[in-house]
């Protein structure tokens, strides 16, 4: 049941002061993430006639401000001040790379209704994919991957294709319960796509042991679900083989990044923090290797927490894997 209190539209962030850097020189080796947002306006496909020019190389990022899937799920809430502070870590970093951007602005759940904002974020995602190379969500918690999952399948990229879906985090998130959480998605996902006549593919990189119960494990073997172990993923070598074989089942990628999954002393600031973790190049080299397969249409970074981020650590992570997915896709 969806709450009576409906979704908030953000402003277009290029308009937010998140969207600040110092400035080298007008030329396009001085380029950086904040040079790259224009001014505040439609999505640079809006308005046009079919035979308009699009950009070619559009890199869209949304946002969804979100924690009410992390409180559901008894975690510690703060996720929703994420999308802000990832821009602000993201704005400064340099662009090696031509691609424009476009920031679509962020989906706000208000009081509990995390469902009406999956939604709103989902035709959001559906509106950007069709005109975009590449579509970056900035969380929120792991609810957004709901939400990310009804924007692909309605901006019709499914049909005739096999979506794959690759996590890196450090639980299968595919927890039955009374209502939808951060702890829900995969198993919501796999239930739309087997009531759509398609086949659930879905892999996870980074899954500690004491923090899945047993019955999560036996969810993830009746849908097939493959994994590798945090302590599996120290051997880089491992997830590279594990991150391709996957890759080659498919047609289309989703990739979700957990920040959980990064050790704690990496990663801080999230919704759940790691005892053991993935090392950070593990994770950036799987986030490089999924963009630059060609199969890449949308990637999410989510559970950021900055009310517990030390120095902004956890929000620099997350930037630097988006900026490496951008730049490799």
């Amino acid at each position: 049941m969806h709450s009576s209190m409906s979704p908030q539209l953000a402003p277009p962030a290029p308009a937010h002061p998140a969207w600040t850097g110092r400035n080298d020189g007008p030329s396009p080796e001085h380029r950086r993430w904040h040079n790259a947002v224009p001014a505040a306006g439609p999505h640079p496909a809006a308005g046009r006639a079919f035979d308009d020019p699009v950009p070619a190389d559009l890199v869209s990022i949304a946002g969804f401000r979100s924690d009410e899937g992390v409180r559901r799920n008894q975690g510690r809430p703060g996720a929703r001040h994420a999308p802000a502070a990832i821009r602000q870590a993201l704005a400064p970093l340099a662009l090696h790379a031509g691609f424009a951007v476009h920031d679509a602005g962020d989906v706000a759940v208000n009081g509990f209704g995390l469902e009406a904002g999956q939604e709103a974020l989902g035709e959001k995602i559906a509106a950007l994919l069709p005109a975009s190379r590449l579509v970056l969500v900035l969380g929120g918690g792991h609810e957004t991957a709901y939400a990310s999952y009804l924007g692909l399948a309605g901006s019709g990229l499914l049909e005739g294709r096999r979506l794959g879906i690759l996590n890196l985090d450090a639980h299968f998130d595919l927890r039955r319960d009374a209502r939808p959480s951060s702890g829900t998605p995969f198993l919501q996902i796999a239930e739309a796509e087997a009531a759509a006549g398609r086949g659930f593919r879905y892999a996870v990189a980074g899954i500690s042991e004491p923090n899945n119960t047993r019955a999560l494990f036996e969810t993830a073997a009746r849908l097939g679900v493959d994994f590798l172990t945090d302590e599996q993923c120290q051997d880089g070598a491992a997830v590279e083989r594990f991150v391709a074989g996957f890759i080659d089942s498919v047609d289309l990628l989703y990739l979700t990044v957990d920040l959980d999954v990064l050790p704690a002393a990496t990663a801080p600031g999230v919704s759940a923090p790691a005892a053991f973790g993935v090392p950070f190049p593990a994770i950036a080299a799987a986030c490089r290797q999924a963009a630059a397969s060609g199969k890449l249409a949308l990637a999410d970074v989510v559970e950021l927490n900055p009310a517990y981020d030390v120095d902004g650590a956890t929000a620099r992570c997350a930037a630097r894997l988006l900026t490496t997915i951008a730049h490799s896709a």
